[in-house]
C-alpha cells in the first residue's frame, strides 16, 4: 500500500473538534489555517478524518479528478433528499441523470422564467411596511420557494398551497439533520420520524402534480421542469420513475430555495452598509443597466458564502492531490470560506467591493460558492438570473435606508449560513426614477 501523506492539524478529540467547528465555522478556519498552513487535518464525527484544502491548485486538480479517483462524499444531503437524488448519486449514474436535468437551466427555458421571479418579488414586496425596521429574510425565502413551485414543481392551486405550507417546515427540518448522525432506532415522535412523516405527504403532493400533468395534455408547451423530467427519456430510451422525479424536484428546492434566499438576505445586509455601492446600483437600475448588479451579486457570495465547504471522497489508495498522497476514503473538504478570504487571490479580502468582478469573471477554482467540478451546482444560472431579478425589482421599487448598526453575525440554519438577525431592513416606496434622496436617516438614501 502506497503510504499516506496529510497535512497536520488539531489532535483533540473527535466530538471537541465538532463543537469547535459548530460555534466557531468561520473564525476557527483562519485559525486553523494560520496555525496549520492552507492545509491541515480535522476530525469529525460526520466524515471522521477529513482534510481540508484551500489551496487553488489542489483545488483544481481535486474538481478536475474523475470519479474513480473521488467523487461525492458518501454522507451528504442524499441521506436527505432520497436515493435518487443528485446528492446521493455516483459516477456514471450521477453523469447520466445530470445530462437529464442541464436543459431548463439554459437558453429559452431559463429566460422564461424571468417573468416569474418579478412576479412573486412584487408579490411579495407589496407587502412591505415602511419607515421601521424589519427582518427581510423570511420575504426572500418566501419569494423562493414561491418561484421554484412555480418553475420547477410547475404547482399551482391546492398542490401549491399545500407545498407552500410543507415544505418550509420539511426544509428546515432536513437541513439541521443533514449534519447529524442518523441514530440506530428512529422514533415517530423524534426529529427522524418527523421528517419521514413530511416525506411521505411530500410524495403525495408531487404524484397529483404528475398525474395532473400527464391529463393535461400539453406538456411540450409548459416551461417547468416538472413538465420537461415527464417528457425526458434516457439514451436507452426508458423514463424517469415518479419516486426519481420526487427526489429531484427536492434535490432543486433544497439547492436553490433557502441557499438563494439566504445570499438575497446577505445582499441587503451589505448593501445598507456600503452606501456608496447602493447608490451607483439605484442609478444602474433606473438606467436599465446590469453590471454593477451582477458584480455585486458574485461579490456578496464571496464576502458571505452560505455554504462552508464542500467535499469529495478519494476512491483510490495513494491518491496524490498537490503536496499530500491520502488513502482511499479519505475525505477532502474545500474551505470556501478559506479561499474566499485568501489575500493572495483577493485583495483586501475582507472588504465589500463588487468593483473587483466589474472587468472580471470569477475563477471558478477561486470563486466557489456553487461548488465545482462535475458536482457544480447544476441551477447556479438560474439562482444567479432569479437573485438579479429580485435585486433589481426590489431597487426599483423600494429605497433601502443606509445603516450604521454593526454587521450582522453569522448564524448557522444547519447548512446555510444566514444573517443573525434576518438581515433587518427600513424602506421606504419609491417615486419611480425620483433624482432627489430622502432625509429618512442621518446618512440618507435616494428615493
Amino acid at each position: 500500500m502506497t503510504t499516506a501523506k496529510l497535512p497536520p492539524g488539531p489532535s483533540a478529540p473527535r466530538f471537541v473538534q465538532l463543537a469547535y467547528a459548530l460555534t466557531m465555522p468561520r473564525r476557527g478556519m483562519g485559525q486553523l489555517r494560520d496555525r496549520y498552513g492552507d492545509a491541515f487535518t480535522v476530525n469529525l464525527p460526520i466524515f471522521g478524518r477529513a482534510v481540508v484544502i484551500s489551496d487553488p491548485a489542489e483545488i483544481k486538480q481535486l474538481f478536475q479528478a474523475g470519479p474513480d479517483a473521488a467523487d461525492n462524499l458518501e454522507r451528504n444531503l442524499g441521506r436527505v433528499l432520497g436515493p435518487g437524488s443528485l446528492f446521493a448519486l455516483r459516477g456514471e449514474e450521477h453523469h447520466t441523470k445530470r445530462k437529464l436535468l442541464v436543459p431548463p437551466f439554459h437558453g429559452r427555458r431559463l429566460v422564461a422564467y424571468e417573468q416569474i421571479f418579478e412576479e412573486e418579488t412584487v408579490r411579495e414586496l407589496a407587502s412591505w411596511p415602511e419607515g421601521r425596521a424589519f427582518a427581510t429574510m423570511p420575504s426572500m425565502m418566501r419569494i423562493t420557494l414561491n418561484i421554484i413551485l412555480r418553475a420547477v414543481f410547475g404547482a399551482e392551486g391546492a398542490e401549491f398551497a399545500e407545498l407552500r405550507a410543507l415544505l418550509p417546515k420539511f426544509v428546515e427540518l432536513g437541513s439541521r439533520l443533514a449534519v447529524l448522525p442518523i441514530p440506530d432506532v428512529r422514533w415517530r415522535w423524534s426529529p427522524w420520524g418527523r421528517f419521514r412523516a413530511m416525506r411521505r405527504d411530500y410524495d403525495l403532493i408531487v404524484e397529483r402534480l404528475i398525474a395532473k400533468a400527464q391529463r393535461d395534455g400539453n406538456l411540450a408547451e409548459r416551461d417547468d421542469i416538472l413538465a420537461m423530467m415527464l417528457q425526458s427519456r434516457y439514451e436507452d430510451g426508458g423514463r424517469m420513475s415518479h419516486s426519481e422525479i420526487a427526489d429531484q424536484l427536492l434535490t432543486l428546492l433544497s439547492a436553490g430555495h433557502e441557499t438563494t434566499a439566504t445570499t438575497l438576505a446577505w445582499a441587503i445586509e451589505r448593501l445598507q452598509r456600503h452606501p456608496a455601492v447602493l447608490y451607483d446600483l439605484v442609478d444602474e437600475v433606473d438606467a436599465g443597466g446590469k453590471a454593477l448588479r451582477d458584480a455585486t451579486i458574485v461579490e456578496v457570495q464571496r464576502v458571505r458564502p452560505v455554504i462552508d465547504m464542500v467535499g469529495r471522497q478519494v476512491k483510490t489508495d495513494g491518491f496524490q492531490l498537490g503536496r499530500w498522497t491520502l488513502p482511499r476514503r479519505c475525505s477532502v473538504l474545500v474551505s470556501i470560506i478559506l479561499i474566499h478570504d485568501d489575500e493572495k487571490l483577493f485583495p483586501n479580502p475582507r472588504k465589500f467591493d463588487p468593483s473587483r468582478f466589474l472587468d472580471a469573471k470569477p475563477d471558478l477554482y477561486q470563486w466557489i460558492p456553487f461548488g465545482g467540478g462535475t458536482r457544480r451546482c447544476l441551477g447556479a444560472a438560474f439562482a444567479n438570473m432569479e437573485m438579479n431579478v429580485v435585486l433589481r425589482t426590489l431597487l426599483r421599487d423600494f429605497s433601502l435606508l443606509p445603516t450604521n448598526e454593526r454587521d450582522e453575525q453569522w448564524h448557522s440554519r444547519g447548512v446555510a449560513n444566514a444573517p443573525a438577525k434576518g438581515a433587518l431592513a427600513v424602506v421606504h416606496r419609491r417615486t419611480r426614477h425620483a433624482a432627489t434622496p430622502i432625509a429618512a436617516t442621518t446618512t440618507g438614501a435616494r428615493s
